[in-house]
This record gives C-alpha cells, sequence and structure tokens, in this order.
C-alpha cells in the first residue's frame, strides 16, 4: 500500500503535517516556479502564513527531493525501450497482416488468371470450330456451285 509520500495527488493526514516555527500546523503546496533548478514539481510543507502578528514565518520543508514524475535516467531510457518494443509489436503485427492480405489476394488474382486463360482457351476453340465450319460450308458450297454450273450448262447446250 503506498503512503501520501508516494502519491502526487494525496493528502497527508493533518496529524502527520508538521509544525512550523509558528506553532501552526503546515499546509502542502508544490514549487511551481523553474528556480531552483530541478525543484518544478516537487511537494513541500510551508506555514500556512497566518500574519496576525504581521510577522513572516518562513518554515520550509521539502518532502520530495525530486519533482514526482520525474524519474531518473536509466528508468527514462528503459520506459523508451519499452515504447520502441511496443512500436515494433505494432509494426510486426501490421507487416504480418499485410502479408495475409497480400497472400489472399495473390490466391484470388491466380484464381482469375486460371479463368482467364479458360475462357482464353475457350473462344480459342470456339473460334477453330467457326473457321472449320466456314471452311466445311465452304467447300460444300464450292461443289454445289460447280454442279449447279454444269447442270446449267447442260440445259443450255
Amino acid at each position: 500500500m503506498s503512503t501520501w509520500r508516494d502519491d502526487p495527488n494525496a493528502i497527508p493526514p493533518w496529524n502527520e503535517r508538521p509544525k512550523c516555527h509558528c506553532g501552526f500546523r503546515t499546509r502542502l503546496q508544490v514549487w511551481t516556479d523553474p528556480l531552483p533548478q530541478g525543484k518544478k514539481g516537487c511537494r513541500f510543507f510551508k506555514c500556512p502564513d497566518i500574519d496576525d502578528d504581521f510577522k513572516a514565518c518562513t518554515f520550509m520543508q521539502w518532502i520530495d527531493t525530486r519533482p514526482l514524475g520525474r524519474v531518473s535516467l536509466k528508468e527514462e531510457q528503459e520506459r523508451l525501450v519499452r515504447q520502441q518494443q511496443i512500436r515494433l509489436k505494432g509494426k510486426e503485427d501490421e507487416l504480418k497482416r499485410r502479408r495475409a492480405e497480400l497472400g489472399q489476394r495473390e490466391a484470388a488474382l491466380k484464381i482469375q488468371e486460371e479463368q482467364f486463360q479458360a475462357r482464353e482457351a475457350q473462344f480459342k476453340r470456339e473460334a477453330d470450330e467457326q473457321k472449320n465450319r466456314y471452311k466445311e460450308l465452304a467447300q460444300s458450297s464450292t461443289t454445289d456451285g460447280r454442279n449447279k454450273k454444269e447442270k446449267f450448262l447442260r440445259f443450255t447446250q
């Protein structure tokens, strides 16, 4: 179980807050100024500054030595490596999906090519059959024509 010191959004219980020089319980604040360097985002306890006597209390106690959420260089590098691994895994998955899609397209193209070749062969057979029919018709008509001419010549002579 994490304590309020580990959780950046947790508020410490009243009895765990230190007392300032004035004797009051301090309040929790977050450093927002960019200076000193590296302290922006760090939490600290500060006097509630109740100015009854117009005296300023300078009590301040840091909770975080570095801002919560800021990680060491090693942790940052590990996070970047994990992110890169996730991106690479996503790219691998995308490549696998595209390869599978490409395989399906190649299979569909092969089927279409086979169908095209079958139709082409059928058209070629039909064309050959039609040529043969025309040849037969042409041969039969020439023999019939000669007979008619001969018959015609016989009658005219």
